[in-house]
């Protein structure tokens, strides 16, 4: 069984840290609660593994999302009709190829085994979520699978096309910044020394930009090897600080205030949050499983901060809503309205599902928007250094004709 690290509140209010073996989550909590205690935080504790199968599967290369979504689908609608579980998984195998196809042939073996789809999930984390398998686990205990591979699909696509979006939108500034600099390093190094030799020929005093352009171009000449290894170092520091907690939470930090990411960081956020808690929960996840399953689902470390709250406040019996009417500089006011609305009504899964949608299409048209905002400013820093770039090669041309004169 696999080993968790847990911290809880006693009877006395004490906080207890420890570890613990249990089939899941699902487990652990029921045990704790039994005892009395109130759980504030689960982790399950990896171990090392050693070279398997699995390992195999995960050196090669995972399955990829659309894959994952189709196969969550296909497995609702087969269920839905009434195949077996085992059968339903041997004819999505016999249609599959490369790792997927093994993936499904180690389902349909573990279900031959006597264990649970969701138990058998737990063997591929590299293709499977938490947020995956919970909703699966939860459509097991239900008995309504189904409509929680259905669930799930549906939280996937959405998730999926939502990272396609952002994506699309951040392509064309980035092909558009990458060309300049291209081009501009193509012109230092082959175009700027032949007018450097033509302008040593006439013997004309060079202005400023002139002398800098110059410069820079004979730096890259005579050092072009130590300036793409010096490239290579700070993409590579920066890949390595990004996988550090500092570096995640400085970066995290920066995006929650530039002016223009800034409210569409809070928004994605707050549609991925409402939309991962209203699928588990709607699919009979326990909401304290479902907040932290939604935590591992963030990325940004202060919106994580936020669930570990929401989970604290859950065990202590008091309503959500005001953790989140506290962070109002992460998540907008209405998202604590609404799931103050599903907490008077008992509706929470739907008005989070319409909070949810409200900040999809809002991002949808931000996405859309987003080429012709940037647009200007790209036309303008393109126009600044043209005219930089223009003025620098004309200027000794003009001190040329006045020395004539």
């Amino acid at each position: 069984m696999p080993l968790f690290h847990y911290k809880t509140l006693d009877k006395e209010g004490k906080p207890v840290e420890g570890t613990a073996e249990a089939k899941d989550k699902f487990a652990l909590y029921h045990s704790i609660k039994q005892d009395g205690n109130t759980v504030i935080f689960t982790e399950e504790v990896k171990e090392k593994k050693s070279f398997s199968a699995t390992n195999l599967l995960s050196f090669l290369g995972g399955v990829k999302t659309h894959d994952k979504i189709i196969f969550a689908q296909n497995l609702a609608k087969m269920l839905e009709a009434g195949l077996s579980q085992t059968r339903a998984l041997s004819i999505m195998e016999r249609q599959a190829r490369g790792t997927l196809k093994t993936v499904l042939a180690g389902l349909g073996a573990g279900l031959s085994k006597g264990n649970t789809l969701g138990d058998s999930m737990k063997n591929y984390p590299n293709v499977f979520s938490a947020l995956f398998i919970s909703m699966v686990k939860a459509g097991e205990e239900s008995g309504n699978l189904s409509s929680a591979l259905q669930n799930v699909g549906l939280q996937m696509e959405k998730s999926y096309q939502l990272n396609r979006k952002i994506r699309g939108a951040l392509m064309y500034p980035i092909i558009i910044l990458s060309l300049m600099v291209v081009i501009g390093v193509l012109m230092m190094i082959y175009m700027v020394p032949t007018l450097t030799a033509t302008f040593s020929g006439l013997g004309v005093a060079l202005p400023l930009p002139t002398r800098i352009i110059i410069g820079i171009s004979n730096f890259l000449i005579n050092y072009f090897i130590f300036v793409i290894l010096g490239f290579v170092v700070l993409v590579s520091l920066f890949v390595f600080a990004m996988r550090t907690a500092r570096g995640k939470r400085s970066l995290d930090f920066v995006l929650l205030r530039i002016p223009i990411i800034a409210p569409m960081v809070k928004q994605i956020n707050s549609a991925r949050t409402t939309r991962t808690l209203s699928s588990l929960i709607t699919s009979g996840v326990d909401i304290v499983v479902a907040t932290g399953v939604t935590k591992d689902v963030l990325q940004n470390s202060y919106y994580k901060e936020v669930l570990d709250e929401v989970q604290a406040t859950i065990q202590k019996g008091t309503a959500i809503s005001s953790v989140f009417s506290a962070h109002q500089n992460l998540y907008p006011i209405l998202v604590s309205e609404m799931i103050a609305v599903g907490e008077e009504t008992g509706k929470i899964g739907e008005m989070l599902m319409n909070v949810a949608l409200f900040y999809e299409e809002e991002i949808d048209q931000k996405t859309k928007d987003m080429s012709s905002v940037i647009e200007p400013f790209l036309m303008i820093f393109i126009g600044v250094a043209v005219g930089l770039f223009a003025i620098s090669i004309i200027s000794p041309i003009y001190s040329l004709g006045d020395s004539i004169k």
